[in-house]
This record gives C-alpha cells, sequence and structure tokens, in this order.
C-alpha cells in the first residue's frame, strides 16, 4: 500500500519520518497552512530523502506556471493539488511538465461524489494522466488536515474504481481508525497528517510508528 505521511517541514523531521518507510513524504506549499515549508527548505528536506521515497508537494490555487516553477526548482516527484483547479489548469500543468506525477485531491460530504466524476470526465476527456485521485473530508474552513472524517461508506460504494485513478483515502486518519478504513474502504493508497501530530505540524513519533504498524497490520489481514 502506498502510505504518504503528509505536512513535513524540516530535514530532521524527514529524516525521522524515513525510518518508518513510509512510500511518500508530502510538503505543503499553501502559506496558510500550519505545515507550510518554505522551497528553499524543501529543497534540503528532499535532498535528505533516500532515493525510494517519493517526494509530494501540496498546492492550494497556485497559478499552473508557479507550481511547475517550484516543482522543478525542489525536484518534486509529484505534484498533489488540493483546491480549486479545473481541468483546464491541470491540463496546462502536465503539457509544461510532462514528467510530473499528478494527484488531485477533492474535499467530499456525505451527499455524492458527482464533482469527482464531473472533474474526472472531462480530465479523461483532457487525457490529464493522473497518479491518483485522493479524496478528503469537506471542511469550510480549511482546505484539507483538519482531522475530519471523510465519508467512507459513500467512497467504498460510489467510487468508480475500474475507471477512475486509483484512490488514495485521506481526512481524519489515526492510528486507531486507519485499519478500520483500509479494510471499509480498500484504497489504493493512504495520506494521514494530523494523524501522527502531537500539535499543528509536529510530528510525533509515538504515532507514526503505531500509525505505520496499524496500516500494515490491515494490509497483512486482507
Amino acid at each position: 500500500m502506498w502510505i504518504k505521511i503528509c505536512g513535513v517541514r524540516d530535514p530532521d523531521t524527514a529524516v525521522a519520518v524515513c525510518r518508518y518507510r513510509p512510500q511518500a513524504i508530502g510538503l505543503n506549499f499553501y502559506a496558510k497552512s500550519p505545515r507550510y515549508v518554505h522551497p528553499e527548505v524543501a529543497q534540503q528536506i528532499i535532498q535528505s530523502l533516500p532515493s525510494q521515497i517519493e517526494s509530494v508537494g501540496l498546492f492550494v490555487n497556485m497559478p499552473p506556471d508557479q507550481i511547475g516553477v517550484c516543482c522543478r526548482d525542489c525536484r518534486i516527484d509529484t505534484a498533489q493539488l488540493h483546491g480549486d483547479e479545473t481541468p483546464q489548469e491541470v491540463e496546462q500543468l502536465h503539457r509544461a511538465n510532462p514528467d510530473l506525477n499528478l494527484i488531485r485531491a477533492f474535499r467530499v460530504g456525505p451527499d455524492n461524489l458527482d464533482e469527482v466524476a464531473n472533474w474526472l470526465t472531462e480530465s479523461r476527456d483532457r487525457k490529464i494522466p493522473l497518479k491518483a485521485c485522493l479524496l478528503d473530508a469537506r471542511s469550510d474552513s480549511a482546505y484539507g488536515g483538519t482531522g475530519q472524517t471523510a465519508p467512507w461508506s459513500l467512497i467504498n460504494q460510489a467510487y468508480r474504481r475500474d475507471t477512475w485513478p486509483p484512490l488514495v483515502l485521506a481526512g481524519g486518519l489515526t492510528p486507531d481508525n486507519v485499519q478500520s478504513a483500509i479494510r471499509n474502504v480498500q484504497p489504493w493508497g493512504i495520506d494521514v497528517a494530523s494523524g501522527v501530530e502531537s500539535g499543528p505540524g509536529t510530528k510525533d513519533p509515538q504515532l507514526l510508528q503505531r500509525f505505520m504498524q496499524a496500516a500494515h497490520d490491515a494490509e497483512l489481514s486482507d
């Protein structure tokens, strides 16, 4: 299973997180987030990563040309678009940066996945290659990292696994509920930020260890 630890803010934390062997580390470039990291620090973080750890940059409503510059300067493997980016903007980003992996994130409520379906239909028409589609909990106060749980039952029932990109589940995942989330939703990957923190942006080694162990236990039990 693809596991991303998001919101790493300094090289020392990155080194500590890598000890638990996630598949990816997320760097948040949204200035209003408590997990924001400056591009210069992000470069230092990425230089400290083992080659097998994927670097994912999280962007919220940043112009495509600026995302491209940031990813090239920092040597980011994957851009995660977590705002209100249109298929047209993502197509522009892809055409200018064809080697950059793309993850489109959506904040979903308990009603339906119509917004996701409409966006993915247009993206397919535009031939935008997505590495994955991330579903997070909808919040009126933030673009992610709120600790709110996504609607697992809706996602499991309505996500079109046969035609949509691989599913990454986010939103309110913790060491105590990640096993249940994996068993109920069966995602391709999971993404955690606040669930392994002792405070906003501060990763907790004990929570990280428990989270990774619980996730791997759920995967092995399938």
